[in-house]
């Protein structure tokens, strides 16, 4: 599952409401990714979260974004080093797909937000250890 940032701030409140009712808030926590797919997360020694426990933000996956975009390509490098493309130049515009490769890879370090009672955790984001 993934959110864009209104769906987060709507699940963030509607996890505090609900944590606050059932007396048992949210809390951050950290974990390490032990697997990418299927994506498995390990918060203590004798707990690791499954896909279907985590919630997904956009910083921690895979995702695609649309731009706009409106330069010229640059032929000064010759593009791939034949002759036919040695004067290779022309537009770029319009709205373009990209890919932005965000996915998580074993052994990195993620910050969760535990909500619903302990059954659900947003993944935030990454973290590093100051050295």
């Amino acid at each position: 599952m993934s959110l864009d940032a209104n769906e987060l701030v709507r699940l963030v409140k509607r996890a505090a409401v609900e944590a606050v009712l059932a007396g048992n808030p949210m809390s951050v926590c950290f974990g390490t990714v032990t697997s990418a797919s299927p994506l498995k997360i390990m918060v203590d020694q004798k707990k690791t979260l499954t896909d279907a426990q985590l919630i997904l933000t956009n910083n921690v996956r895979d995702f695609s974004v649309e731009m706009t975009v409106d330069h010229t390509t640059d032929a000064a490098s010759g593009g791939s080093g034949d002759a036919s493309f040695a004067s290779h130049r022309h537009g770029y515009t319009g709205r373009k797909k990209f890919k932005v490769h965000l996915g998580l890879k074993t052994g990195e370090k993620v910050i969760l937000l535990r909500c619903d009672g302990g059954q659900k955790f947003i993944v935030l984001d990454r973290w590093e250890a100051l050295s």
